[in-house]
Parts: structure tokens; C-alpha cells; sequence
């Protein structure tokens, strides 16, 4: 499948005749909620999906009947209902590269004192699928389905790095369109990302989506042509610039080779 694929769609954009705008708009409707939202009402799903208020009425009528969201008719509200809840499971559990991944993170994780994640792209931003945690560190804790943007952090320019140079400037005239001024900045991090990548095999991000936070991150290219993108990072003033790019990034490095090489067999 194409890496063009799951873009955000733009307003007055043309689409052809198979897809179905509906189906389109109910998902917007389920994106807009973010973690840690709790419940929405019907004109905050509007605003944040530039939908029309009555359209979104009908469609989170739709999506309470089916399961995929819940009503509060205390709040006259929605919250994210157990649906959504078995698609994600469902998609997790049947990731191979999670299974292989998964203890190899975390000796990586408990070894050198970073936390490791992997993560898939979601729109313009990287999504965890898996994560550990050093068992000796109790600060810094993302969970699956953390999201992290596409530019800034080193899991999303990771991603970027690996991508033909067409279709990663398709993606950056997304960005570039979002990011209003502060493009010349966070296109300069892109490329310096991928240069990185070219020279040295992996790509950081010292500070520029958090301050206080550092990370290297190693894509795998898989065989269907999906992209994961592998992180090492944590608090900056843990895990110097220096100390991930001379010790953790041979091992990581050569821990996504592992993973690919264990993939094959699997």
C-alpha cells in the first residue's frame, strides 16, 4: 500500500468516484477525539473537524447506535465507546512486528536507560504501537496510542528519512501548509533528519518537539512497503545529544536489523 495513503483531507478537495464522503466524515468524527478528552459535545466535534454542526449530530447518532461512541445524557456528550476500543485491539494484536519487537525493546530499554517505542504514522503524526519503559525509571511513560508529530520528533522524521524522495515531499507540502512561519525551522530539522539517515543510519531530534526532550529513532522498511519507525529517548538531561548518537545508537541500530531479520522467518 502507497504511503500516500491516510493524508488529511483538505477542504473543497476532490475525491473519486469510490470513495464515499460519509463513511469519510464519520471517521473525522472518531479522530477528533484525543486522549485525555473525556466527552465532546456535538459543537466541539464540529470545530474540530470543520464539519457542519447538524451533520455531526447525525453522525454521532449513527456512530451511539453502532457502538462507537457513548452518550452521557447527563453531560449531552460523547465519549469514545468499546467499538473503537475492538478495532484498536484488533490491529495491535495482529501486528507481527509488535510480537517480535516487544522483548527486545525492552532490554534495549532496561540496558541503556532510554524508553523505547514503536510507532506507525496516523495522518500527520506517529502513533505508538508498542512501548517500554527502563523498569528503573518511573518519569517519561508514554502509553500505545501516544501520538508524536511527524516533523518535530525523531520517531516521525525517522519515518520521513525512509520514504522515496517523492512521496516525502508530498508529505511535506502537508506540513509546510500547517506549519504556517515556523516552516523554514522544522524543514530545516527534516533535512538535517534525513541527511543523518543517509550518512550515519538513524535521525534525532534533540529538543525540537519537547525542549526537555531527546530521542534518535531507526525506520524499518518492510517487505509490503509499510515504514515503522523505532525510538530511543527520554529526558534531556538524562540522555545527552552525545550519549544517544555514540552509545545508544549502534544499539539500536542493530536491534531493528534483529527485528527484521527475525520478520523474515516469521
Amino acid at each position: 500500500m502507497s504511503s500516500f495513503s491516510g493524508l488529511p483531507r483538505e477542504k473543497g478537495q476532490e475525491t473519486d468516484r469510490k470513495f464515499i464522503e460519509a463513511l469519510a466524515r464519520g471517521l473525522d468524527v472518531l479522530r477528533a477525539f484525543q486522549p485525555g478528552d473525556g466527552f465532546l459535545g456535538n459543537q466541539e466535534i464540529a470545530q474540530r473537524t470543520g464539519l457542519p454542526k447538524s451533520s455531526v449530530s447525525r453522525l454521532t447518532y449513527t456512530l451511539t447506535q453502532l457502538g462507537y461512541l457513548g452518550y452521557s445524557e447527563r453531560l449531552e456528550k460523547y465519549q469514545l465507546g468499546s467499538g473503537v476500543l475492538a478495532l484498536g485491539y484488533a490491529f495491535i494484536s495482529n501486528l507481527a512486528i509488535r510480537q517480535v519487537a516487544r522483548p527486545l525493546m525492552q532490554e534495549l530499554a532496561n540496558n541503556t536507560g532510554a524508553a523505547i517505542g514503536l510507532a506507525d504514522r496516523d495522518r500527520l503524526e506517529m502513533i505508538f504501537v508498542e512501548y517500554s519503559a527502563p523498569v528503573n525509571v518511573t518519569t517519561f511513560k508514554h502509553e500505545i496510542g501516544d501520538k508524536m508529530p511527524l516533523a518535530q520528533s525523531s520517531t516521525g522524521r525517522g519515518y520521513l528519512a525512509a520514504l522515496p524522495e517523492e512521496e516525502r515531499n508530498y508529505f511535506l507540502g502537508y506540513l509546510e501548509r500547517k506549519a504556517g512561519e515556523n516552516w523554514p525551522r522544522i524543514k530545516a530539522g527534516v533535512d538535517e533528519a534525513v541527511e543523518s539517515y543517509r550518512q550515519r543510519g538513524f535521525c534525532c531530534s534533540f529538543g525540537d518537539w519537547d525542549r526537555d526532550v531527546n530521542g534518535i529513532s531507526v525506520p524499518l522498511v518492510m517487505s509490503q512497503g509499510n515504514i515503522y519507525s523505532f525510538n530511543a529517548g527520554g529526558p534531556a538531561y538524562r540522555l545527552t545529544p552525545e550519549f544517544l548518537r555514540k552509545e545508544v545508537a549502534p544499539l539500536l541500530k542493530n536491534m531493528v536489523r534483529n527485528i527484521e531479520a527475525s520478520l523474515i522467518r516469521y
